[in-house]
């Protein structure tokens, strides 16, 4: 919520109206509702899946191969959020980036009658594409941090210092997957004529990153770096200190 307006400076320089004609720096509340709406079943989802899989394989696997678990258990993660993640993206994205007011149930509604119910599902792939390389950055990262600050400390961390290692790990994992974000937002919000078939061979996440590179070269792909590594930076702090603080307090109940 506190965060929600470089999200949507970050989708408006990455849509293909241009930063100006998607809204500017009017409005950067749009959407928020629906971002909200969608962000808790969406973590939930993501961190039962997330702390069931890496519970269960380290009574089962070698110690030393806890990077990987963690790394696996990530991805289902992120593969069984993107369930509830990508229509929630879809309509959110829609509104940050369009001029006129539009409400959910409007979006979902035109999406279906055009495109039918996978419609919902644009950027699919795009998007686990996205998110896995991100939490196999994010997550061994944060988890290779606390561990290394717990050795040069011997002291369990306190919520400001996982709060510290989530920010760090957010703000590499963002850098690096800022082009399959780009690829993304620009998929979600194209205009699809679904009888044409330039139009879906357009949609795919390899001709939509050549496309986007022959129209801007790095620069294209990279649109919106710097609000979403500072927006994934400071949203790391809050995101795994706001976890880490709720572990420790239904520890003690």
């Amino acid at each position: 919520m506190a965060l929600f307006p470089l999200d949507t400076l970050k989708t408006r320089l990455q849509s293909p109206s241009g930063f100006f004609k998607s809204g500017g720096f009017r409005h950067l509340y749009k959407g928020v509702g629906t971002a909200a709406i969608g962000s808790a079943p969406t973590a939930s989802v993501f961190f039962c899946t997330y702390d069931t899989i890496k519970k269960i394989s380290a009574k089962h696997i070698d110690p030393k191969y806890v990077p990987i678990i963690h790394m696996g258990a990530a991805s289902i993660g992120e593969i069984a959020s993107c369930l509830i993640k990508v229509p929630i993206e879809i309509v959110k994205q829609r509104q940050q980036a369009a001029v006129e007011k539009l409400l959910p149930l409007s979006i979902c509604r035109r999406t279906i009658e055009t495109e039918g119910f996978l419609g919902m599902y644009r950027g699919f792939t795009t998007t686990v594409l996205r998110e896995i390389p991100f939490v196999l950055i994010q997550f061994p990262m944060w988890e290779w941090l606390k561990a290394e600050w717990y050795e040069f400390t011997k002291e369990e961390l306190n919520v400001i210092e996982v709060s510290v290692c989530g920010s760090l790990s957010g703000a590499v994992a963002a850098a690096a997957t800022t082009p399959l974000d780009v690829a993304k937002t620009r998929i979600m919000l194209a205009k699809k004529n679904i009888h044409s078939k330039g139009d879906c061979a357009k949609l795919r996440t390899t001709s939509m990153l050549v496309h986007i590179y022959k129209e801007g070269g790095i620069q294209g792909l990279f649109a919106g770096f710097v609000p979403r590594v500072i927006w994934i930076t400071l949203g790391g702090a809050v995101f795994f200190g706001a976890y880490q603080a709720t572990v420790e307090f239904c520890s003690k109940c």
